[in-house]
This record gives structure tokens, sequence and C-alpha cells, in this order.
């Protein structure tokens, strides 16, 4: 793959980040309710996290080791949130991850992005597994992932560290033979 992938869904276009999502990037990745609900975005969120964001996307592609797509409404051309897959390639597999904008929330955005972002993994990467994770605060997430038959492996207690909190997330997985089996029904 020497092309950048762009994704399409009924209603999404999942495409590399560019500099000229950054005013929408920064506007709504700074909501609190953002940085209340994910891991990795934080609270200021400033212009060069948005930067950064970016370069990270950008790099990750030419290592092949991240996939991360700007999500662009196709009604309005306009971003509404990330989504991607960080591979591990020695264990041929991928986290997925994701944030929609307040906003977009709430209407089956995400559910419909991770969908395509599952298929691009396991058609496309020939992935076996593609696994994700979410606070247990935040449970629509976790919904995301129901929806898109992921099967919850467990709760992982104090896993991750966020700020001066340790917080716990539910894992779920889908493995390529899961995934096959759906797509067969």
């Amino acid at each position: 793959m020497k092309v950048y992938p762009t994704l399409e869904t009924k209603r999404l276009i999942l495409r590399a980040p560019a500099v000229r999502d950054i005013p929408e990037i920064v506007r709504y990745a700074a909501d609190p309710e953002i940085a209340k609900t994910t891991l990795n975005i934080p609270n200021p969120y400033r212009e060069m996290d948005a930067v950064f964001w970016i370069n990270m996307a950008m790099q990750g592609f030419e290592t092949r080791s991240k996939y991360i797509f700007a999500l662009e409404l196709k009604s309005t051309g306009k971003f509404i949130g990330g989504m991607g897959l960080h591979v591990d390639n020695q264990f041929n597999r991928a986290e997925a991850g994701y944030w929609i904008a307040v906003p977009y929330w709430k209407q089956g955005l995400a559910s419909e992005g991770l969908e395509r972002v599952l298929r691009f993994g396991f058609e496309e990467l020939e992935l076996n597994k593609i696994y994700a994770t979410h606070l247990l605060e935040n449970p629509a997430s976790g919904r995301v992932m129901q929806k898109n038959g992921m099967i919850k492996e467990g709760e992982l207690v104090d896993h991750f560290r966020k700020g001066n909190e340790y917080r716990t997330v539910a894992q779920y997985r889908l493995t390529r033979a899961e995934y096959e089996k759906i797509m067969a029904s």
C-alpha cells in the first residue's frame, strides 16, 4: 500500500488527517467530554496536539504501524472525529480506537466507521485479531464494539493511568475466524 487509504461508508469518508482539519480537530477535541471519555486525548487540547496527531498518522502509515483516519461527514465535507488501527505486526493484531465530536454522538457514526475499519483490518491488512478498550465510564463506546460483533474479553483493572488516576477498561475482540463467521451469516 503506497497511497494513504481512503475508506467509505454510507455517511462517512475515512481519509488521511490533513492540515486543513486542524481548526476542527482542536475545536472538537478540546471539548472536556472528549477528554473525559478517552484515554489519549489531553485536556486542554491545543493546536500542537492536532499537529502531533497528524504527524503520528503520517509516520504510522509510513512504517505500517498505524492507520489513522479523519472522519469526514459526506453530506457536509466536515471533519467530525478520528478512528484507526494501531498495528502490532509481530503478533498480526491491532488495537482499534475512535472518537466522535460531541455534536455527532448518538447517530451511529462510530459504529458505521468501526465496521469499515474492521473490514479494512481483516480484508486488506489481513490481521488475525482486532481489539479495542473503553473506559467503564463510557459504556456507549462498548455498545459500538458490540454492534460490530466484538466480544468482551474482560476488564483490565487499573490498567491505564490518566493524569493522577488509574483507570479500568473493558476489552473487546474480534478474531479473523469470528469476523469471517459474521460475514458469512
